[in-house]
């Protein structure tokens, strides 16, 4: 029996329980990947470039009784342009409605300036808290001993956990607790639902993703990627069109490549997962446009559901 229908009949025997839980942290700590991990398939994209997550994706874990709607806010730092500011808000309305907080550190990174300022804002949000320290793999056990006891003497933890969101370590007992925590209610979403992110949404961050893979540092962080049109055929098949928006002229050469050879790489990359996503062929048409004021533009904000911040 799979772990969805367990906690399917778990439902049925005990009652439903549901509730919302906003994974916090500052950017790189691991969010994304603890989020695909308690979810069991990808939901949300995972780039070792900072601030990948630029809206909030919900994914939806099944344990015991519990659905657990789990928030993947984007990383808290200090804002810089608009699209940060953006990015901030949403991380922050996502902690303040949640039944439960999960603060996710970087155990090698400790208890810097980023992880002090969430601390800060932590004592504002009325819900209970849980610590995930990640990356345990890659700390001296005395170095995470002396972690947990300088961030839970900061604020209060109902629970602290020390895993590894890529390997899996310690997410089960993560997620039995926070299964715990979630109050008698029905089920929001339909059992075999995996996120609440439309699928051509999805579409474009796993684009996003691989010209992060490919381009590495040449990529500028202010790119973005929209799926202009998904249409199924006939045979079954999707005809799938995205545009990739970069600033200036120059950045759409590197996009592109020497003959069309790096954005070719990019769509065979991203097209072979989208068609796992979607469950059906796919057939991936990648543009690359110049909109040197993108960022700036309302309507790519409500593309990646971002609320779009006024000038100071």
């Amino acid at each position: 029996m799979s772990e969805r229908d367990k906690a399917v009949a778990a439902n049925e025997t005990h009652g439903p329980r549901c509730g919302f839980v906003a994974l916090v942290g500052a950017p790189n700590a691991g969010k994304s990947t603890l989020l695909n991990q308690l979810v069991g398939a990808k939901v949300s994209i995972v780039s070792r470039k900072a601030q990948t997550t630029r809206s909030l994706v919900r994914g939806i874990a099944l344990a015991g009784a519990a659905q657990i709607v789990l928030v993947d806010t984007p990383g808290i730092f200090t804002p810089k342009r608009r699209l940060d500011r953006a990015m901030v808000a949403s991380a922050v309305t996502g902690a303040a409605d949640a039944d439960a907080i999960l603060l996710i550190v970087d155990a090698r990174s400790g208890a810097d300036g980023e992880v002090e300022a969430i601390l800060t804002r932590l004592a504002n949000w009325r819900a209970p808290k849980i610590l995930a320290l990640n990356k345990i793999d890659l700390v001296l056990r005395e170095s995470l001993l002396a972690l947990t006891a300088a961030l839970t003497a900061k604020a209060d933890f109902a629970a602290t956990f020390m895993i590894s969101a890529l390997s899996g370590d310690g997410v089960e007992d993560l997620k039995n607790k926070l299964a715990a925590m979630m109050k008698p209610s029905p089920w929001l979403y339909p059992e075999d639902q995996l996120s609440d992110a439309p699928l051509r949404i999805l579409a474009a961050e796993i684009t996003r993703e691989k010209m992060f893979e490919r381009l590495h540092d040449e990529l500028p962080y202010q790119s973005t990627v929209e799926t202009e049109s998904w249409r199924n055929q006939a045979d079954g098949s999707a005809r799938i069109e995205q545009t990739i928006y970069v600033a200036r002229e120059g950045q759409k050469r590197i996009v592109i490549g020497e003959g069309g050879r790096t954005i070719k790489a990019i769509g065979q990359a991203a097209r072979r997962e989208i068609e796992q996503a979607a469950e059906q062929k796919v057939h991936l048409f990648l543009f690359v446009k110049v909109r040197a004021n993108w960022a700036d533009d309302p309507e790519r904000y409500r593309e990646m559901r971002l609320e779009f911040p006024k000038d100071h």
